[in-house]
């Protein structure tokens, strides 16, 4: 199994699950309370270690008790989170509503996210990058530099730095982002996901393969979207196909979304989506 090296958010999530999202100025008094590890960059981080990868996470953390716990959930998780600092601002939060189909809506409180240091990244010069743009430009263009083959989930969606679309190796976007960024459309590669749809990989461009999506019932959908892209990203590294590695993150993904985790509970690359 491949090294891989995420660069990303950390965040405690507060999650609160209700049978139906408020609406503008409504009160709903049915909410669960569910608090645990989140943030693109850990979640990643996290499902590619679950899946196999020998994996490293670099961001920041607060001097915090939810710092220090991150810290050691990720340890837990055969994450190495030597390259996470330390701020002086507060572990970054997400505020999360899941309703019953398990559709959400987010706000992030970036804290100690919005204050790493681009310039002590630790990425290894050549190593295989993943990233995010819950992360400032500078973070980005920083990963980016330094990366030897270099995937960006290009979410939330936001115009690129300078340079950095001319170092991306891998794109992955939803159907919405796609639109947003029509700079990434001729990328070397491009993966478009489509829901329960399934997802599209393009070369250049041209369609270079496609999975269709796997039925299940939808629980929470936040950290499915980050499920695929850690798939996706291992299963190419390793030297599968274009069609098996969209059709293993589509299954890893599917899975995901089944889970009420952020970080779902996951298996070993392997068990997931190729039939021979």
């Amino acid at each position: 199994m491949p090294e891989l090296t995420v660069v990303g958010a950390i965040n405690v999530d507060l999650t609160a699950r209700v049978e139906r999202a408020p609406a503008a100025g409504e009160t709903v008094a049915d909410g669960v309370l569910h608090r645990g590890p989140g943030g693109k960059g850990a979640n990643q981080a996290v499902a590619a270690a679950r899946l196999g990868a020998a994996v490293r996470l670099i961001g920041a953390v607060g001097d915090d008790a939810e710092g220090r716990g991150i810290r050691e959930r990720l340890a837990r998780d055969g994450v190495d989170a030597t390259g996470v600092q330390t701020s002086d601002a507060a572990t970054g939060t997400a505020l999360i509503v899941v309703d019953a189909t398990g559709e959400n809506s987010i706000v992030v409180c970036a804290g100690a996210n919005a204050a790493i240091d681009a310039g002590a990244l630790d990425v290894e010069a050549g190593a295989a990058v993943l990233m995010q743009l819950e992360v400032s430009d500078a973070v980005v263009a920083a990963a980016a530099e330094a990366a030897g083959f270099f995937a960006l989930n290009a979410a939330p969606a936001r115009p690129l730095p300078a340079g950095v679309f001319e170092q991306c190796d891998l794109v992955i976007v939803n159907e919405t982002e796609y639109a947003q960024l029509p700079e990434v459309h001729d990328a070397p590669l491009l993966c478009v996901t489509l829901g329960a749809e399934g997802a599209r990989l393009y070369r250049h461009g041209e369609l270079a393969a496609s999975a269709p999506g796997v039925v299940t019932t939808a629980v929470n959908t936040v950290g499915a979207g980050d499920a695929f892209c850690a798939a996706l990203v291992v299963s190419l590294l390793r030297g599968d196909t274009p069609d098996d590695a969209l059709t293993r993150a589509c299954a890893v993904g599917a899975v995901a979304v089944a889970d009420e985790a952020s970080q779902p509970a996951l298996e070993h690359l392997d068990a997931y989506g190729v039939q021979r």
